[in-house]
């Protein structure tokens, strides 16, 4: 410890090697000889790790906390123990991403389309894919003005199945996002659909396109976000992940957050990033695995 302490303050100014070892009582001859010795077993184990757990935690965008980067070391045959990794990341200042949060209402229910029950009922479990399928919209920052993201998700692997971003609240975003999934999956008759009850869900062309497909609609109670939780929390990760690690938490232009919003749901969060709910796989292995 004393020949690493002195390694490390060798060149303050106005300290000498000579008077750094007499500090310590440690020999100048002795500190040189550490300098030349091999690093230890145990030294060489931990820069090694440290390199893996860097090369994951940059894989994970520095989203990934000790589990998921865990997770994918042990995928790799490296046996290490998840509290070995939390105290190397602490030790590296890695941390999982955690920003402020801005919340703007999407929602309307101030109309007069009646709306569905709930089937739901806060079981977000699925045996298969395209079984529940669960939608909201969520509110988009540019310096540019607002855009607004409607997001498709499917509750057995937590994939994105369709999607649909643009500058207006208007029914066809969520139809273009309801019909980019049913394009992509096309999924049977026994297919639920849930969303909340907002004028764009509850209105004549959405209401269409789901009967046209025989898809069963439900929606949630008046004013219960947790009837949509799992939804909710999707849009609350893409925002903490993406949007609010932007320059003063927003994208500069439309353009950018359309362009890094595609990135995102098709590269990453479908196709790479670790979910905990399905094992520390991404929706694309989890589905894939099952088939």
């Amino acid at each position: 410890m004393k020949f690493e302490w002195i390694h490390e303050h060798r060149d303050q100014p106005d300290w000498t090697i000579d008077a750094l070892c007499n500090t310590l009582d440690v020999s100048r001859s002795g500190y040189y000889a550490w300098i030349d010795r091999a690093p230890s077993r145990q030294a060489q184990r931990q820069v090694e790790l440290m390199d893996a757990i860097f090369a994951e935690y940059e894989v994970g965008r520095s989203n990934y906390g000790s589990p998921r980067v865990h997770k994918a070391l042990a995928e790799k045959g490296i046996n290490v123990c998840v509290n070995t990794v939390a105290k190397l990341m602490k030790q590296a200042d890695l941390r999982a991403k955690c920003c402020k949060r801005f919340r703007v209402q999407t929602t309307d229910s101030r109309h007069d389309y009646r709306p569905a029950d709930n089937l739901i009922d806060q079981n977000f479990t699925a045996d298969a894919p395209d079984q529940k399928w669960l939608c909201d919209i969520t509110y988009v920052h540019t310096d540019e003005g607002p855009l607004y993201l409607a997001s498709v998700l499917d509750v057995y692997s937590r994939k994105i199945v369709g999607w649909q971003i643009a500058d207006h609240l208007r029914a066809e975003l969520c139809v273009d996002a309801l019909s980019a999934a049913i394009k992509a999956r096309m999924p049977g008759a026994s297919l639920i659909h849930h969303s909340d009850r907002g004028v764009q869900y509850a209105c004549d062309a959405y209401q269409q396109l789901l009967k046209e497909n025989q898809i069963v609609c439900s929606m949630s109670r008046r004013g219960n976000c947790y009837d949509n939780a799992m939804m909710e929390s999707f849009h609350s990760t893409y925002k903490r992940e993406l949007a609010y690690q932007q320059p003063d938490g927003q994208f500069a232009t439309k353009q950018e957050a359309r362009q890094m919003t595609f990135e995102y749901l098709e590269v990453f969060y479908n196709r790479q990033r670790r979910h905990s709910a399905i094992g520390y796989v991404s929706p694309e292995t989890f589905e894939a695995s099952r088939n």
